[in-house]
């Protein structure tokens, strides 16, 4: 694995009872998984910014969780965010997501496991990541099936996912290396140091898999 360009705060440096609570927080629920908290401990104001903008907007919200999800995933797909495409939701898989509903992210508008509603917001997040002219027809797609403020958390959201899995690819970072030990939010295969490593060496894993727009 190429070198780590950042280093992380070690945990039990940090005098903030907070901020030593909501990296425990990320170790039993993930999403995010404590090592990216690690590196944005840096910076308190940073740390937080983060830790209050992913719940107020990813957990919690005015637009449906799961939908947030299988973007935040489809958003990992498209830039190879190794680190958190490797991540899921405990919220959506009490919902009732399932490990099959993100294999066909990338093709969407094919699968016949998303609904029309899940299509539209997958759309909307293809269009912000890919930089995609939009044209009246998605609007009217995207306004038949949400909110104006549930389109202004989406984009929102996409942004902030986008903007910050492009950053995290480049600091070579991986999980279980920051309070290790649970697979709290980890994708099958990805549990443990071990069964990661056999993952990512796989010829069919998804990171090795060509991406075209």
């Amino acid at each position: 694995m190429p070198n780590q360009r950042i280093r992380y705060v070690d945990p039990d440096t940090i005098q903030d009872p907070k901020m030593k609570e909501e990296l425990d927080r990320c170790r039993r629920e993930g999403t995010p998984r404590p090592e990216s908290q690690a590196i944005r401990a840096q910076v308190p104001a940073v740390f937080w910014s983060f830790a209050n903008t992913w719940r107020d907007v990813f957990h919690n919200g005015v637009l449906d969780h799961s939908v947030k999800e299988l973007c935040r995933v489809y958003v990992s797909r498209s830039v190879k965010c190794d680190y958190c495409g490797n991540q899921r939701s405990i919220k959506s898989a009490k919902a009732g997501l399932k490990e099959e509903d993100y294999l066909a992210l990338l093709e969407f508008e094919k699968s016949p496991r998303y609904g029309p509603r899940e299509k539209a917001a997958l759309a909307y997040t293809d269009a912000i990541v890919w930089g995609l002219d939009t044209d009246d027809a998605l609007w009217e797609r995207l306004h038949q099936h949400f909110s104006e403020p549930e389109l202004v958390e989406l984009g929102y959201f996409v942004a902030i996912t986008l903007g910050q899995q492009k950053w995290l690819r480049t600091l070579n970072i991986e999980h279980h290396q920051v309070l290790a030990g649970t697979s709290a939010s980890m994708a099958p295969g990805t549990e443990t140091p071990e069964s990661l490593a056999r993952t990512k060496a796989s010829a069919d894993y998804w990171a090795r898999q060509t991406v075209a727009k």
